[in-house]
């Protein structure tokens, strides 16, 4: 696949989750008044850590360098995790707390989801910066190489 083509694909998705894990509630007819917090603080730094990562990944392939399966993993795992915080975040709707999974699974469901939004929003991130971190190690360049019988080098002060 086309480098640029990949990057433009990975960018669209990051954005449309970043969409979804702020506003995806409303596709269901459950958004409430915390959309207004969940968007700016949560869609967003989504969104511009996954074009973030994806400037990296061009960046390392633009300098001819290899990027590893790491960025790409991390940006999946991150995906899975973004996905599962858009099905289980509360919302204020009809002054109740709806979440996706419980609109069709019940009280069960809006307990449990309640209690997995943050670990799988927290996770999202994490992987998120991982995916970044990874994508910039390898666009960056190499270290020289120090050899230890080069006659510029001073000895040590101890070995006098």
């Amino acid at each position: 696949m086309i480098v640029g083509l990949r990057n433009l694909i990975l960018g669209v998705i990051g954005c449309v989750l970043g969409l979804w894990m702020g506003a995806g509630r409303w596709l269901f007819g459950i958004g409430g008044e915390l959309t207004i917090w969940y968007l700016p603080l949560i869609g967003v730094p989504f969104a511009l850590l996954q074009l973030w990562t994806v400037r990296r990944i061009r960046i390392a392939t633009d300098r001819g360098r290899r990027v590893g399966r790491a960025p790409y993993v991390s940006l999946a795992l991150s995906w899975a995790c973004a996905i599962g915080f858009g099905l289980t975040v509360p919302d204020l709707s009809g002054g109740e707390l709806v979440t996706i999974l419980s609109l069709f699974g019940g009280d069960f469901w809006l307990g449990m989801s309640i209690a997995l939004c943050n670990p799988l929003g927290i996770i999202a991130f994490a992987t998120t910066i991982a995916a970044l971190g990874f994508a910039a190690a390898a666009g960056r360049e190499p270290r020289p190489e120090e050899d230890e019988d080069e006659p510029g080098m001073v000895p040590h002060p101890l070995e006098r």
